[in-house]
């Protein structure tokens, strides 16, 4: 399993517009994503009322996960998404 920890980038948090651009990156990538703060049940990233139930401030970090082929290049795009999202 593939793990990375990607931070929020938008400077109101993973609020509606950049939890709706993540979860579409999410849902277009070959493998399955789940996403949660450290210590916490994850939640699948392509499920925008779980993203948004998160309530990610900027600025904070997040695990993302994923298990197969491409999951490394998956968490990747989607580090970049979470980092840049506004």
């Amino acid at each position: 399993m593939a793990q990375l920890t990607a931070v929020v980038g938008a400077a109101s948090g993973l609020h509606a517009r950049p939890a709706s651009q993540f979860v579409q990156a999410a849902a277009q990538q070959g493998v399955k994503v789940t996403v949660g703060r450290a210590g916490q049940p994850a939640v699948d990233a392509r499920s925008l009322l779980s993203v948004l139930a998160l309530g990610a401030g900027h600025g904070e970090a997040l695990e993302l996960s994923a298990e197969g082929d491409g999951a490394e290049a998956a968490l990747q795009a989607l580090a970049e998404v979470l980092a840049s999202a506004e």
